[in-house]
């Protein structure tokens, strides 16, 4: 099974925002056992490691985002999901162009994130990381 994690997730594994990094923590858990192929975008990582720079510091933060890059499969941004992503129904356009990188990934199952609402008229099923592990 393919998950493609929304950037919410993996701020919530390396900032520990609790309630939700126990989701997190337990999707990445299962993918080491080999139960699914986690991917995200590049963008997310950028993400991530600027949310984790400002918590943790640069050292640690370059630890981090080194730990997931061996961990997560990185789909690019092209300028076709950027076009597709300006008129898309999704309202929020960063998550439209999130969605174009995950939806020009063949066979992804779920996207996984903390903000549903925001992926409404989504192509692929969407659920929390809650979710995730009542649904399986």
């Amino acid at each position: 099974m393919i998950l493609f994690l929304d950037t919410n997730i993996l701020i919530d594994l390396v900032a520990d925002r609790k309630p939700f990094s126990k989701w997190a923590y337990k999707i990445f858990e299962e993918q080491k056992k080999g139960k699914w192929k986690l991917h995200t975008t590049a963008s997310s990582i950028l993400t991530t490691y600027y949310v984790a720079e400002r918590d943790v510091g640069e050292k640690k933060s370059r630890i981090i985002i080194n730990i997931l890059l061996k961990r997560l499969e990185i789909q690019s941004i092209s300028k076709s999901n950027l076009i597709t992503g300006i008129s898309s129904s999704l309202s929020d356009y960063e998550d439209a162009v999130f969605h174009e990188s995950a939806n020009s990934l063949k066979g992804v199952n779920f996207i996984i994130t903390r903000n549903k609402r925001d992926f409404k008229n989504s192509k692929i099923p969407i659920l929390s990381s809650e979710e995730l592990f009542i649904d399986m």
